[in-house]
C-alpha cells in the first residue's frame, strides 16, 4: 500500500499581511517535489488572503470549525461557511483545543462528523503529555482519543491523523523516528482491530511536534509516518525542505 503523503502546516494563531506575503512567496516559488499533498493553515481572518494567493497544488485549511452549521454560537465557524470560501480540509482535535481550550473527545468527534458530513476532509488529531508517556499511558490516551470518532462510525476516505505527542509540541524535543514509528504503528494496529483491514492500511498517520528540516528526512523513511503536521518551521523558508522530505 503507498499512500501519498502529506504535509500540513498549522500557522496557529501568527502572521500579519506582511509576514504572510514572505510566506506566500516561498511556497509560490518552490517546485513541487513528488507526489505530496501540501495544505496550510492560516488564522481564520487571513484565510481568503491566503487563498487567493497561493498558487495551485497548495489547499488551504482552517485550524477548527464547530459541529453544526449555523446559530447562536458567537466567535464560531462552521463547516458549511469554510466550504462557502472553497476549503477543503480543517484541522479538528488539536492538542491546544484539548489542553487549553478544555475540547473534550466526544465535541471533537462530532466535529469531525459535521465536517465530514459538509464535504470537509479532516486533520484528526492525538497525542498524549508528558506526563501521560512517563507514566506509560501513551496507548492508553491515543486510543481512547481515537476511538471518540470510531464509535461514530465516519468516513475514513476524508480522515487524516495526526500523532502529535504533546511533550513534542513547540518544546524542542522531537520523538525520535523511533518512537514516533511506534506509535503509528500501535495506531495502524489499533485501526485494523477497531475498524478493518482497508482502512488501516490506507489512512494517513502524519507525525506532528517540532519537526524540521533537520530530522524530517529520517522521520519520514519509516513505514507507518505519512507525513508531517508542522508548527512554527511551516513560517519559514525551510518548510519547502520539509515538503520535500521524502524526496
Amino acid at each position: 500500500m503507498t499512500r501519498k503523503f502529506f504535509v500540513g502546516g498549522n500557522w496557529k494563531m501568527n502572521g500579519d499581511k506582511e509576514s504572510i506575503d514572505g510566506i506566500i512567496a516561498f511556497l509560490n516559488q518552490s517546485a513541487a517535489c513528488g507526489d505530496v499533498d501540501v495544505v496550510v493553515a492560516p488564522p481564520t481572518i487571513y484565510i481568503t488572503y491566503v487563498k487567493e494567493r497561493l498558487r495551485a497544488g497548495i489547499e488551504v485549511a482552517a485550524q477548527n470549525s464547530y459541529k453544526v452549521a449555523k446559530g447562536a454560537f458567537t466567535g464560531e465557524i462552521s463547516p458549511a461557511m469554510l466550504k462557502d470560501l472553497g476549503l477543503k480540509w480543517v484541522i479538528l482535535g488539536h492538542s491546544e483545543r484539548r489542553h487549553v481550550f478544555g475540547e473534550k473527545d466526544d465535541l471533537i468527534a462530532d466535529k469531525a462528523v459535521h465536517a465530514i458530513e459538509s464535504g470537509l476532509d479532516v486533520i484528526y488529531c492525538i497525542g498524549e503529555k508528558l506526563e501521560e508517556r512517563e507514566a506509560g499511558q501513551t496507548k492508553e490516551v491515543n486510543f481512547r482519543q481515537l476511538q471518540a470518532i470510531v464509535d461514530k462510525n465516519l468516513d475514513w476516505n476524508h480522515v487524516v491523523i495526526a500523532y502529535e505527542p504533546v511533550w513534542a509540541i513547540g518544546t524542542g524535543k522531537t520523538a525520535s523516528p523511533e518512537q514516533a514509528q511506534e506509535v503509528h504503528g500501535w495506531i495502524r494496529e489499533y485501526l485494523r482491530e477497531k475498524v478493518s483491514d482497508k482502512v488501516s492500511n490506507e489512512t494517513r498517520i502524519i507525525y506532528g511536534g517540532s519537526v524540521t528540516a533537520e530530522n524530517a528526512a529520517e522521520l519520514a523513511k519509516k513505514p507507518d509516518i505519512d507525513g508531517f503536521l508542522v508548527g512554527g518551521a511551516s513560517l519559514k523558508p525551510d518548510f519547502v525542505k520539509i515538503i520535500c522530505a521524502r524526496s
